[in-house]
This record gives C-alpha cells, structure tokens and sequence, in this order.
C-alpha cells in the first residue's frame, strides 16, 4: 500500500468549483472531486501555519498550550510512526518556516525530505545591496521588514516558471513517484507554501483573471481591513485567482501519475489544506489579525481510498486536521496512539460514518471556537487583559527566533499533563497576538447565515456550545489558566452566569462595524501623517499618546504597530476608534 498527501497553504474553499466557486478556473479539482470523496465539514484546528503542521504530526489539538512552535519531545509523529513500522516516508516542501526556529523538528520525523527554497521572503539568496522593488504606495505595502526585502531579493531568481517553487516542489515529488512507483509500502507529503500570499505567478496565469486594475504592482494582502477602493481589492482577488489556477496545473500533475502509474489500485490520496485565508470576506484581509471565521477555518478536504474506492460523492460528517494522522496510521494497518485524539476517516470516507459531535479550533490566547457543524461559538477572554495565559514547552522557540532571556527569567518547571508522556514542561509567561476581548464573543448558524453576516444572542443555544466547548477543553487537558482566562469553570457545570454573548454584544457590534475612514481627518492631522514612532519621539505629542491610547503603548506587538500611523493600526485594532483619533486629534497638545 501507498500514500500521498498533497498539501496546500490558504487555499479558501469558496474559490475552488467543486464547494460552488465559479471564478476560478480550476479544472483538475473538479476532476478530484470525481475521483474521491469530497468533505463537506472539514476544520482546521490549531492555528495558524506550523500549529496546524504540529497536529498533522501529533494527530491532537495544540493551541490551548502554546504558541506556534517545534515538535516537543513528548510529540507523537505520524511519520515517525509510520517510518518505524516498516513504511517509507518522503517530504517534498517549498514551506519556509520549515528551516525556521520555530519548524525545524518537523521534516526530521520522515525518513528523507527534499527542501525548495524561495517563497514569501525565504532568506535564500545572499545580496547585500538593496534590490530593486516598484514604487507601492505605503497602504498597499504588506510590511517593511526583512521578508519584504528578501522577497524582492528572490523574485529575479524564479522569473521562470520551470524555477517557480510551486513548479520545483511539484517536480520533485513526481520524481519520487517515477522512482518508486513500484515499490510498496511508502507514504509522500508533496507541501506546497501557494496559496499562501505573495500572489507570485507566471503571467499566463494573471491572464486568466484581467481586470480593469491601472495601479501599482499589488499582489500581497496586508493583513487588516479593506480600505482599497473596488478595483484595487478586485485586482488583488484576482492575484489569488491565478495563484489558485497555478495550484491547479500542479495537482492535475499528481492525479496524471496517478493515473499513468495505476496508483488508483492501492494508493491512499488526501488533498487538503492548512487554513483558508480572508480575501475581503469579513471587510478584512488574510488571517490571525481577526477572528477565525469560516473562510479560514472551514477547509477542503478530499480522500481517495483504494479500499472502498468511493468517487464523486460528498460526506457530511464534521472532521479536522488532527483526523488525517490517525486516517493514514489506520491505512498502513498500524494502531493510533492514545494521546492522539483523530480518528481514522476509513469509515467516514467508505459510508459518512460520524467520529465526532463537535470539534475545537483557535490560536493561543486568542478566541477559542467550537463547532458542531451547524453552529459555531467563538468565545472571547471574559476581561480586556486576554489573562492569564502561559506557554508550555521544552522547545523554547518563536517562528523565527529563541525565546527572549526576560521571556525566560520566569519560567517554572510544571508538572506533566497527560500527554507529554511524564516530562515535566517549561512554563512561561505568554502574550498573544492580538486580543479577542476586542473583538466580543460571538455565535453563528452557518446553515442560515454561511456568511456569518448576523451574531446571534440566544442564551440556551450558547449555553449548550458552551458545553461542548468544556468539554473538549477538558479531553484535551487544557491549562487550568485557559478557564480562567475564558472565564470558565475547569469543575463542574457551565451554567448561565457562564454565558458572554449577550454581556459582550457591544464589542461584537463595534468590532464588526466599518474602520475609521481616512476622508474624515485632515492630511496633516497627527492621526494619519505621521508613525506613532516619530509621535513618540516628540515630548509633546507622547504625552497624548500616553493619555489617549495607554492600551495601545502596553500592547505586545507595540514595536511592530508603531511604524504604522494612528489610522493604519485602527485597521487592525477595533479597539481604535473614530471617537479615539478625534479625541486625540483634538487634544491641546496636537493642536500647534
């Protein structure tokens, strides 16, 4: 028996025709959809990009305990598993955090991987004058660090499509098919980073989506809310598109081995994805900055199985990342761990048998999230402070750096939970990214509202998610702070003084109604002219700055916002008003 599992990275369902787009023109997903059963309730979990790749190894939620990061030594792998029972794995993967401090234990667990370097800002090629980038206005410009400046550093590098990291990745994982197609018994993760922003493509592809766009290079989404005017936003859209297109050809390459080796017969094939990726759905752009919502967590997902060999049908049963571990344990007739909490979808993909009621998801120490397939509950932080809220870990690593020594001077040595396998872990003091207290607790019926257009206030229906939402924090060993944090009980019953919805309805309202428009300040107005970093390095102004926005000063990411405007960080914090950059530019102080 063989597998292959092609991975995906932001591939929004609602532009792939067999979930109903009909934009994009993607053929050979139509043509998969043929060849396999096609999941309906598909979750990601834990979010975003690594934490999901964690659960693709370990099979079990793990954003209730700490941020992106490696595989812990207390990790179960899938891989690992598999290489151990006699089954060869190959990873091919152009997905950069990979070789980061944060992902460098994951391609390890397979028995050999082949790495494509490039994408989004890789530190790939050596240049140490500054390369030549187009003129982007600074609204349309995704941000000013070193993965900008690699980027442009890269991009003269793969001009060619043949030298595209999508095209390379590909190539290399039909390699190892040609070579081992008549081999048995090996299983192959053929990872593209595309979707995922840049939108780089061949221009053949940009083609397929001409719009009426005259402006500026534009093909990367900051992350924050839609500002662009209707053609700039359709442009970018359009970017995707092709990108899409791209992901396409690439996996109609996959299902062309498939069929020229007879792959068919007794090859297991899965075709999903991370998350999905917020392309002005929502009045918002990419991810993480907002809450989950349904184009980025409710994911596609596709499996052949040989065994049953059902094609062009549809399940309906709710599933999750974590399901794909014990799915492929199960086809290699290996038995899954205990600390894995996924099932095998073997039945689910032979009769739509059910594996689960309701299943978690979220990003640490942001909203946690519940779903039973109809509803979802995304509960925010009881209190504005998101607190208290700790990492455990043995690997003490962020996506591109250590942790820091003051991040380190007050770790403690904790008891084990029940999954790491009796080690004791690192516990240290956390600050997420972002603060859903700003965002309110909300509550969806995706069967009459898919778009999640209208939160709900309805006590008994939010007591009854809250409970499954316990539930599943308890199954999962959840720190006893998160309940706190949450404003849960970790004993006994959740019960209607439990309940946030209604409390927190003005902060769903606010954070859901439109950004503060630029047209309302003047030009040279403090609140848009200039950083907070140059308003901070005047006396003057920093005393209002202290006085209307101390929250803004105390927030983690404080260094990163501060290179943006008053105005630009509005359109990622709801919690920056209108009425806030009134008052402030109108304070005496501004007023010179």
């Amino acid at each position: 028996m063989k597998a292959i599992m092609v991975m995906f990275d932001s591939l929004n369902r609602r532009y792939l025709p067999p979930y109903g787009d009909t934009r994009v023109s993607a053929p050979n997903f139509e043509r998969l959809a043929r060849h396999t059963a096609r999941f309906e309730n598909c979750y990601a979990g834990s979010m975003p990009c690594i934490p999901a790749r964690r659960e693709l190894h370990t099979g079990r939620y793990n954003f209730l305990h700490r941020a992106w990061g490696p595989l812990e030594p207390f990790d179960d792998s899938m891989p690992s598993i598999l290489s151990a029972s006699g089954v060869y794995t190959h990873l091919v993967t152009d997905h950069r955090h990979y070789w980061g401090d944060g992902g460098a234990t994951y391609h390890g667990r397979y028995n050999s991987f082949e790495f494509v370097r490039g994408q989004e800002g890789d530190a790939w090629k050596g240049q140490v004058a500054d390369p030549e980038v187009p003129d982007i206005p600074r609204l349309l410009q995704p941000r000013s660090d070193a993965i900008w400046r690699h980027d442009w550093v890269n991009r003269p590098h793969i001009a060619d499509e043949k030298d595209h990291p999508q095209t390379r990745t590909f190539d290399l994982g039909l390699d190892f098919v040609a070579t081992n197609a008549d081999q048995d018994d090996w299983f192959l993760t053929i990872e593209s980073y595309d979707p995922h922003e840049p939108f780089f493509t061949p221009e053949r592809f940009q083609r397929l989506y001409e719009t009426d766009y005259d402006g500026p290079h534009h093909d990367w989404p900051s992350y924050r809310r839609v500002v662009e005017s209707e053609s700039e936003a359709d442009h970018l859209r359009a970017q995707y598109q092709a990108l899409v297109s791209m992901c396409d050809e690439s996996l109609g390459r996959v299902l062309d081995a498939m069929d020229t080796n007879n792959l068919w017969d007794d090859t297991l094939l899965i075709v999903a994805t991370d998350h999905g990726l917020l392309l002005g759905e929502q009045g918002w752009w990419g991810k993480g900055v907002q809450p989950w919502y349904d184009e980025n967590i409710h994911t596609p997902l596709f499996i052949w199985d040989p065994r049953t060999k059902v094609a062009d049908e549809v399940r309906d049963a709710l599933v999750q990342t974590i399901d794909i571990p014990a799915t492929l344990i199960d086809f290699f007739g290996g038995q899954t761990p205990s600390d894995m909490h996924g099932k095998t979808l073997a039945a689910t993909v032979a009769a739509d048998e059910p594996v689960r009621t309701a299943g978690l998801f979220g990003s640490f120490g942001g909203h946690v999230n519940v779903t039973d397939g109809r509803y979802v509950y995304m509960r925010a932080s009881k209190g504005p402070d998101n607190a208290p809220l700790h990492n455990y870990t043995l690997m003490p690593t962020h996506i591109s750096s250590h942790f820091s020594a003051e991040e380190l001077q007050d770790a403690e040595l904790a008891a084990p939970f029940p999954f790491t396998k009796g080690m004791p872990v690192l516990r240290t003091t956390a600050i997420a990214h972002g603060n859903p207290h700003d965002f309110g607790t909300m509550l969806f019926d995706l069967e009459n509202d898919p778009y999640q257009e209208t939160p709900l206030v309805d006590d008994a229906l939010e007591l009854r998610m809250a409970k499954l939402m316990v539930g599943l924090m308890r199954a999962n060993d959840a720190p006893a702070e998160q309940y706190e944090r949450l404003g849960l009980p970790i004993h006994g019953d959740v019960t209607a003084e439990h309940l946030l919805v209604r409390a927190q309805a003005e902060l769903v309202t606010a954070a859901r109604s439109d950004p503060p428009a630029r047209a309302l300040f003047a030009a040279t107005s403090p609140a848009v002219a200039r950083t907070v970093a140059d308003l901070r390095a005047d006396h003057q102004y920093r005393e209002a700055l202290e006085r209307h926005f101390p929250d803004l000063l105390a927030t983690p990411s404080f260094a990163a916002l501060s290179l943006r405007s008053l105005w630009e960080i509005a359109l990622v914090l709801p919690s920056i008003t209108t009425a806030r950059l009134r008052a402030f530019e109108e304070d005496p102080a501004c007023l010179r």
